[in-house]
């Protein structure tokens, strides 16, 4: 499953969260570093989730870009 990934420039890093999968949070130094937490972070929550006997939520967010001009 493919899930919507929100990542944020803070003032001395980086946010990651996953609109799909509320708490599922992750934070890193640079971009690739937050890439790389989030990926982690996604497989836990979704591993915890199966653990819990939850449903696993269908990806449904989604973004796009719009143009305020």
């Amino acid at each position: 499953m493919n899930y919507l990934v929100i990542i944020e420039k803070a003032d001395h890093n980086y946010s990651a969260y996953v609109p799909d999968l509320p708490g599922c949070v992750a934070t890193g130094k640079t971009r690739a570093a937050v890439r790389k937490a989030i990926q982690t972070a996604v497989k836990m929550h979704l591993q915890g989730m199966r653990e819990d006997g939850e449903r696993i939520p269908k990806p449904h967010a989604q973004a796009e870009m719009l143009d305020v001009a």
